[in-house]
């Protein structure tokens, strides 16, 4: 099956003709900031069958993610949900919308997304291992390594026990 990519303007205009704009990021991804009108339907929910709001599809389905990157990836599965509906890739993801100087919904009080926490957490243990070993004890350098590792395994496995852990925190329980 066939799609066609469209900048971030042209997209605003199908969503006028009443094309549906569907973000397949995770869930906190979207509560954080979106697209204004943009419906959350994340790509594990998709792929799984569960696509409520493409039950009964419009003539022209739009989906996008951060980067555009996903999207790609993942084209077959967003034709085969979409249905007998026309596919259309937003170029560049939300990233390249709010390149475009388009507005977006933002809710700041949201946490991160869960992999930023990640990438956030990992990176501020290393940091400190390689510091701590250099100006304390060189057995500072083991943080680093285990993290590392964890970070190595996650990748092979896709199972993440740090973002298990972080997403238990106080601050990701957020169900809004």
């Amino acid at each position: 099956m066939r799609y066609t990519q469209v900048t971030p303007e042209q997209a605003i205009t199908l969503q006028q003709s009443g094309a549906l704009l569907v973000d397949i990021r995770q869930s906190d991804e979207f509560r954080r900031e979106h697209l204004p009108d943009a419906v959350s339907l994340p790509l594990d929910t998709l792929t799984a069958g569960k696509n409520g709001a493409l039950a009964s599809p419009p003539q022209t389905v739009i989906f996008h993610c951060q980067s555009g990157m996903r999207t790609q990836q993942n084209i077959d599965a967003l034709i085969q949900a979409a249905g007998p509906a026309q596919v259309v890739i937003l170029e560049g993801g939300l990233n390249n919308w709010k390149q475009s100087k388009l507005p977006t919904v933002q809710d700041k009080s949201q946490p991160r997304p869960l992999m930023q926490q990640v990438q956030i957490v990992a990176g501020t243990l290393i940091l400190s291992g390689v510091v701590l070993g250099y100006a304390v004890n060189p057995g500072f350098f083991l943080l680093s390594g285990f993290v590392g590792a964890g970070l190595l395994f996650a990748g092979l496995s896709g199972w993440c026990g740090m973002a298990l852990l972080l997403a238990k925190m106080p601050w990701n329980r957020t169900h809004s």
